[in-house]
């Protein structure tokens, strides 16, 4: 990757203020970085405007030009003599006595500079030939100047944002403000059910695949954790590795030594958390890829699902040691620990304030905890069976594998929740299932993971046989399916703001949908 030189970075944005007139900046800018930049518009005008003694734009233009003292004295010499041949004498004499050049003149060659003032009180007949002096100037100055054209920088800058918005680093059609630094937010879109397939990632090899994924906050990022170890940095409209992350781009990948179950980025995105199946976790920082913190003994089993708290100071860890973990992030010690499930935990999550900690757990229950007082304050058997509003229902199976917890958009107190069944929930904090989404097929379709759409409109539902349902979450109606794959789906992942949807197999693959 080619870097650049800060000298030519510096010249552009000295163009960029002499262009718009902000003379106070450019001369700040000029003294303190000692950087000019001796480059005109149109080099042939500018020669010819010498030659035809147009004077007053020409003496505007060296004002912002780095040219050498000497070539200067005889531009301003020449000036002079010409006003005083004119007898534009109160012209010569404010030139004389009050430009720059003729005092620093007056200073380093004053016998030069009395010539001057002598013509000017004695005016005499010319001794020297006006055009071949200019021609003199012009040749001079010819080899001081280069040709810039206009608006150099915010040439470039629509340049880069075109390969930005190619590469996935902005949305495409954003906008950027130069001042602030900053693109405009991407606003959510229209949510549709996003069922067509554009693109899709092939793993080498064939004992590899993504065992995770997760979209950053901005929608700018997906991160994948591989059963190789290694993490990775997606373009989600491509496809493609994210080459503007250099370490990326260097082939030098996040990685751990076990597979990687699952990652989760902060909420600012500056930081991306990653847990093994060694019991280890991770904090990378997103933009250099080095890593920030290890805890090498958060749990006594793999880490299955991971959380940054709001203000990314904890972590929230659970693992198939039966155990919901918090950890200090710059001490990476623990700081609490919740018991009480009977198996596996697959995810764990912070409610929007982080006053709450939801868990779903193989032993068929979700789990719904308080952050400070690690309390169990509900436990709920998600059954096809319950009607809205029920909690903490008694009999029927109840022993299904809760898979998933994914919050609503809408309503930051609502849930998605899936388990085992042919039948996704959507559930309340206190516990109480407020709709129920039911496909009709019995046999080898239970789900096993489940999305939202970015309004929480539409949900996404993955069976076991790998196809992906979409229900409507007003109607409760089915309005889509779709056959994922050959293989053995082993998870999905939303787009937050657009209507994207990405689902991986065992086979290696990460498929990406879209709206039709």
């Amino acid at each position: 990757m080619s870097t650049i030189d800060k000298q030519d970075v510096v010249k552009l944005i000295i163009q960029f203020f002499r262009e718009n007139n902000l003379d106070h900046s450019l001369s700040t800018l000029e003294k303190e970085s000692n950087t000019f930049l001796n480059a005109i518009e149109n080099k042939e005008k500018f020669l010819q405007d010498i030659i035809d003694g147009r004077w007053d734009v020409i003496l505007k233009q060296v004002n912002h030009l780095g040219i050498a003292k000497e070539k200067l004295f005889d531009l301003y010499e020449q000036v002079a003599f010409e006003l005083i041949e004119s007898k534009e004498y109160s012209a010569a004499k404010t030139l004389l006595r009050k430009s720059n050049v003729l005092r620093q003149m007056c200073e380093e060659d004053p016998d030069r500079y009395q010539v001057l003032e002598h013509y000017l009180d004695q005016p005499q007949q010319s001794l020297y030939t006006t055009e071949e002096r200019r021609r003199n100037i012009s040749k001079q100055l010819e080899k001081e100047v280069a040709v810039a054209p206009n608006s150099r920088l915010l040439t470039l800058l629509g340049q880069s944002l075109k390969w930005q918005q190619h590469q996935g680093i902005l949305q495409p059609d954003s906008t950027y403000d130069i001042f602030s630094g900053t693109t405009a937010i991407q606003k959510t879109e229209e949510d549709v059910f996003a069922s067509k397939p554009y693109v899709s990632i092939k793993f080498p090899g064939k004992k590899t695949h993504a065992e995770c994924a997760a979209f950053s906050s901005n929608g700018q990022y997906l991160a994948t954790g591989s059963v190789d170890g290694f993490i990775e940095i997606w373009n989600y409209l491509t496809g493609k590795l994210r080459k503007d992350l250099t370490y990326q781009a260097k082939d030098s990948l996040m990685a751990m030594d076990k597979s990687v179950l699952c990652v989760q980025f902060s909420h600012d995105n500056e930081l991306l958390a990653s847990g093994s199946s060694d019991g280890k976790i991770a904090i990378w920082k997103l933009k250099s890829g080095t890593c920030q913190k290890r805890i090498p003994a958060a749990h006594m089993e793999g880490v299955t699902s991971i959380a940054f708290s709001k203000d990314s100071s904890q972590i929230l860890s659970a693992s198939y040691d039966q155990t919901i973990r918090i950890h200090g992030l710059k001490s990476g010690k623990m700081l609490k620990e919740l018991r009480g499930h009977t198996s596996f935990i697959n995810n764990v999550m912070y409610s929007a304030d982080n006053s709450r900690i939801l868990s779903a757990s193989s032993d068929g229950t979700v789990k719904i905890w308080d952050s400070k007082t690690t309390s169990c304050l509900y436990t709920i058997n998600p059954q096809p069976n319950m009607e809205k509003g029920q909690l903490n229902p008694m009999g029927g199976l109840g022993n299904a594998s809760v898979q998933t917890i994914s919050q609503m958009p809408k309503n930051l107190e609502h849930y998605l929740v899936c388990n085992k069944t042919n039948t996704l929930f959507i559930m309340s904090l206190r516990g109480q299932i407020i709709k129920t989404f039911t496909h009709n097929r019995k046999t080898g379709s239970d789900f096993i993971a489940a999305a939202v759409s970015p309004k929480g409109e539409y949900i996404y539902g993955i069976t076991e046989d790998s196809y992906m349902y979409g229900f409507q979450v007003n109607t409760g109606s089915q309005v889509g399916k779709v056959k994922v794959s050959e293989n053995e789906v082993i998870g999905v992942s939303g787009h937050p703001l657009s209507n994207v949807v990405v689902c991986y197999d065992d086979a290696g693959y990460v498929f990406f949908f879209k709206a039709p």
